[in-house]
């Protein structure tokens, strides 16, 4: 009988022992996985509030005036193709002329000096959104060296012309 009292009393110690380490590991790794739960959250949220939102703005170009910029000042291009309906540089006219995209979850924003009304997105082809003024699908120009230059005015490339547009939504067509 002592030995089925010895095989009987050692698996109760071994869960007992084991539960108590299990215990203390377990608490250990909930609050582990609950601060990296609760950083990884914190982190989605300040990217979501920092992609959820593209602001556009307006800046004076000499020669041009007043007309649209992104946020790093970068001139912003109507196309006359595009026709004040949908976006139609794709492929490599969009390699020179890259369009204004949304990442996903993100809306376009207006900076004070604009109408945020006119204000909007349509679909692009190649996926996505592109950010629209007025209509007007908006690009940058990978010709432009630096904020506050606009050498893509009025040019005539990728299949067609390129202008400026100003925060009154009128697309300028001046040569500078």
């Amino acid at each position: 009988m002592k030995k089925i009292w010895v095989i009987l009393i050692l698996p109760v110690f071994a869960v007992a022992a084991a539960g108590c380490g299990s215990s203390s590991s377990s608490s250990s790794s909930t609050s582990t996985t609950t601060a990296a739960t609760s950083a990884k959250a914190a982190a989605k949220k300040s990217a979501k509030a920092a992609a959820a939102k593209l602001t556009v703005s307006a800046a004076t170009v000499p020669r041009l005036g007043v007309i649209l910029v992104n946020s790093q000042g970068r001139t912003l291009y109507t196309f006359a193709p595009d026709k004040k309906r949908k976006v139609t540089c794709v492929s490599s006219c969009a390699a020179v002329w890259p369009p204004v995209t949304l990442s996903a979850g993100a809306a376009p924003a207006a900076a004070k000096q604009l109408k945020a009304s006119l204000l909007a997105s349509d679909p692009n082809p190649s996926g996505g959104k592109v950010v629209t003024y007025a209509g007007w699908p908006l690009y940058t120009y990978v010709g432009d060296s630096a904020p506050g230059t606009a050498s893509g005015q009025a040019k005539n490339l990728n299949g067609g012309v390129w202008y400026v547009i100003t925060p009154a939504g009128k697309v300028i067509t001046k040569t500078p």
